[in-house]
């Protein structure tokens, strides 16, 4: 197949384990980003304001625009975006957090 009749979609994929050493900061940072929402209706915005207050995943969600990881890429669109955020139990020396083995990347790393 010819690089023309491939596929013309492609599904980029990221994991990113945060540490959050500034609750507050986030929080905080949170709170604005949802306050100069425009298109946030006032019911939504109080329950958003509690649930960012409550949970530091649901602040960073509130953060996060996938947009900003392609915005200046040429030749591509955006069609479709979501992400998720959840608190984890992290540690770097398990097996489970060696994300090179999803593409095999991590098979080679011994010779």
């Amino acid at each position: 197949m010819s690089a023309t009749e491939s596929t013309r979609y492609v599904r980029l994929r990221v994991d990113v384990v945060l540490e959050i050493d500034g609750p507050a900061e986030l929080t905080e940072a949170a709170e604005a980003r949802i306050d100069d929402d425009e298109f946030m209706p006032e019911e939504e915005r109080a329950h958003a304001r509690e649930a960012a207050r409550e949970d530091s995943a649901e602040a960073l969600a509130y953060l996060v625009e996938p947009f900003d990881l392609i915005r200046d890429v040429p030749g591509i669109e955006m069609v479709q975006a979501s992400w998720s955020s959840e608190e984890v139990e992290y540690d770097p020396d398990a097996l489970e957090w060696d994300l090179g083995e999803e593409d095999g990347a991590g098979e080679d790393d011994d010779r």
